[in-house]
């Protein structure tokens, strides 16, 4: 029970990820680790000790993808509770989700605990087991495109 008490009453842990889309596809990763292994979400992790939910974004997107992300605007924030089901000891975290640019030309390839990487429509990303936060996302972007 005191267990239990005490992750309730821990801050969450902070983590970042960084939608980047282009030509109406959104650059999705398949995790590899947990929590949400084998699900496709937004690049992102855990942030590191001293640095803001921004340069989290930014650092997670080129470990992930290989590309340099920039301008990095908050978008959504989330207070995730922890899942027993996650695999990964049931932690809280709070989520920032930033929208960023980077250059067109370059190529995303999938790296650190990315187990794959890929550019999907809206319609393929609902087809997709996504955690919910990447659907909300999706479908605040796509209402605020067809405007």
């Amino acid at each position: 029970m005191l267990a239990w008490f005490t992750n309730m009453t821990a801050s969450p842990q902070l983590a970042s990820s960084a939608i980047l889309e282009r030509d109406g596809r959104y650059l999705l990763v398949r995790r590899a680790n947990p929590p949400s292994a084998d699900m496709y979400a937004f690049p992102g992790g855990r942030a590191e000790d001293g640095e803001t939910p921004a340069e989290t974004a930014v650092r997670e997107f080129l470990e992930e993808t290989g590309i340099g992300a920039r301008n990095p605007l908050l978008f959504e924030t989330y207070d995730l509770p922890p899942r027993d089901s996650d695999g990964a000891g049931a932690r809280h975290f709070f989520l920032s989700v930033f929208k960023v640019e980077a250059d067109p030309d370059l190529v995303a390839v999938a790296g650190d605990d990315a187990a794959g990487i890929g550019w999907f429509t809206a319609a393929e990303i609902f087809n997709l087991p996504i955690p919910e936060s990447v659907r909300e996302c999706v479908e605040k972007l796509e209402a605020l495109r067809s405007r």
